[in-house]
């Protein structure tokens, strides 16, 4: 996608709105064409050469009424232009974030959370100012092509003259193209290093102090934002210097203007209100030639923001960007369709996976031809020495790694995309490495999700968390710091539990769910797990025994592979490597 079609993408998001606002900025641009006459008309009054009739009351009454009518333009204009550059942005954003959250959680992002900030932030709001630019732009063309056929039809030697520093600046703008984008992918990039680094910081604090390593975690810091200074010096200097270009290439003009105004009034070839007429206007081309110019820096610097916005895509197309979706922002009962919807699934009967393989690009590990079957109410248990592939196994299957080969199918059909697919109230998943909020304990539990009845202290009493609550100062109104550091491993896995057991789902995913609990507890745990599930199915990555003990079906991953499966007491009678993980 090139720069412009993107622009013409943008602003064709909401046609409707878009014309409405270049309609009103078109009216507000054009507003100084009566003023100008009015001007005019009462400098040749002084004269004695007017063709209106007016006396200098009347003239007063007809500039405070157009001061007035362009005031309250103005106001409609702020108005159009917020509602459109708002949705505009929201988009974008809104279109970014959903292209993320539906990658594998593999390929999420390209780039650190910082640097990711600052595409959603710096590039959308560089794209927004462009296209919302392009209205001004018209306006103002708009204001030229009126007021150069009033101009012309007094003087056309002074009109060229006026417009002469249009050709200068757009001339300049082009020659300064390729160096304002370099200078501007520059700027960007060293910011977007700048806020990774903050990001980790903040998100490393222990063990940067664990290691020590303070002194040079700053020193690194200090480098970045050394070369941010720098780069964003020259961005900002160049420009400042094509903007003192567009104003001095016009004050230039405005000296020629005067002389040869000067010599035409001597001749009396002019006339005072004509030359006032000129001056009158003098300031609004001013305006328009300067703003041109800014337009086509905005516009230059908008292909550095599509490239960076299409870099974060990762292989899609560009015009995912600019897809003209819904903002919902109004209430409507699409949430609720969406629920009564989910509800309506169909509940898991058999899942069958055949063939499953995935391997990651830069170390060629992973699995390969995984075949496997989940009963309704079946308790499986994925078990294997460190590395084996048991994680990677679960995360293929739930479509949070992009599989290679492979077919998974729910009660005979095929799921197309597991990523989309396996989510409540069809799966719920506990990750190995707990992801939580520097928020409260409770809002970490139902992320969004409604407290109704006894669901919260039901999943709270299935984690193995409410004595811990109890204990807590604010109890569920905790705040548990960033990413849990206030809580215990043991308090962050079972926390992540109780978040998965909150939603009532047919298959529940653990990985890894008790490595950081005590023996009674990690006891307590499975034992209420098993009971609290009901009929709903559970694949549990796990090498503890409390874990195996309670498994209806057992399946051993050595290499990417399944080694053997069965029942406890048939692995223990015929495999060495669960005979060495029980023991």
């Amino acid at each position: 996608m090139t720069t412009f079609q993107f622009l013409w993408r943008l602003t064709m998001y909401r046609p409707v709105r878009y014309i409405v606002n270049a309609v009103a900025w078109t009216l507000i641009y054009l507003a100084p064409i009566a003023p100008g006459l009015i001007t005019k008309e009462f400098f040749d009054s002084l004269t004695g050469n007017s063709a209106l009739n007016l006396t200098t009351w009347g003239i007063v009454s007809l500039l405070l009424g157009a001061a007035l009518a362009r005031m309250m333009l103005i106001v409609v204009g702020f108005i159009t232009d917020v509602h459109f550059r708002f949705r505009m942005g929201m988009m974008l954003r809104r279109n970014l974030l959903e292209h993320v959250l539906k990658q594998p959680g593999a390929r999420a992002i390209p780039c650190s959370p910082g640097e990711a900030i600052s595409h959603f932030r710096d590039d959308v709001d560089q794209s927004e100012e462009a296209a919302s630019w392009s209205v001004d732009v018209f306006g103002m063309t708009c204001f030229a092509a009126v007021s150069s056929y009033i101009l012309i039809r007094i003087d056309a030697q002074m009109t060229l003259l006026v417009f002469l520093p249009l050709v200068v600046v757009v001339t300049i703008a082009q020659l300064a193209t390729s160096r304002l984008q370099k200078y501007r992918a520059a700027s960007r990039e060293s910011t977007s290093r700048v806020t990774g680094a903050i990001s980790e910081m903040f998100s490393n604090v222990q063990a940067i102090q664990v290691a020590g390593a303070e002194e040079r975690v700053i020193n690194r810091f200090v480098r970045f934002n050394d070369d941010r200074r720098r780069t964003m010096l020259k961005d900002r200097l160049m420009g400042e210097v094509l903007d003192s270009v567009f104003s001095n290439s016009v004050n230039i003009g405005t000296g020629l203007i005067l002389l040869l105004a000067g010599q035409k009034m001597k001749a009396g070839t002019f006339t005072v209100g004509d030359f006032a007429l000129f001056v009158y206007y003098l300031t609004f081309v001013t305006q328009f030639i300067t703003n041109v110019g800014k337009f086509l820096t905005y516009f230059k610097q908008m292909s550095v923001a599509l490239d960076r916005l299409t870099a974060l895509l990762q292989g899609a197309p560009a015009k995912v960007l600019t897809f003209a979706g819904s903002l919902l922002l109004r209430k409507n009962t699409d949430k609720g369709q969406t629920a009564a919807a989910a509800a309506g699934s169909e509940p898991l009967h058999c899942l069958e996976v055949s063939g499953l393989s995935y391997r990651f690009p830069d170390t060629g590990r992973g699995i390969s031809d995984i075949k496997l079957t989940l009963r309704k109410g079946s308790f499986t248990v994925i078990t294997g020495t460190i590395g084996s592939g048991k994680t990677t196994l679960v995360r293929t299957l739930l479509g949070l790694l992009p599989k290679d080969e492979g077919t998974i199918n729910w009660n005979g059909r095929p799921v197309a995309d597991p990523g989309s697919f396996f989510v409540p109230p069809r799966s719920a998943y506990t990750a190995q490495v707990p992801r939580l909020y520097s928020d409260t304990l409770r809002n970490n539990i139902l992320l969004g999700e409604a407290e109704e009845g006894d669901n919260l202290n039901q999943a709270l009493h299935a984690a193995v968390l409410e004595y811990d609550v109890a204990q807590m100062p604010g109890g569920l109104d905790t705040i548990i710091g960033p990413r849990g550091v206030k809580l215990s491993g043991g308090q962050a896995q079972r926390t992540a539990a109780a978040r998965m057991l909150v939603r009532d789902a047919e298959l529940y995913v653990f990985d890894d769910l008790s490595s950081a609990l005590d023996v009674e507890t990690e006891q307590k745990l499975w034992e209420r797990l098993y009971r609290k599930r009901g009929g709903a199915t559970c694949l549990v990555v796990s090498h503890r025994r409390a874990a195996l003990a309670q498994a209806d079906h057992i399946i051993v991953i050595k290499d990417g592979r399944i080694e053997a499966e069965g029942t406890s007491e048939q692995l223990l009678r015929s495999c060495a490597t669960f005979q060495e993980l029980w023991n």
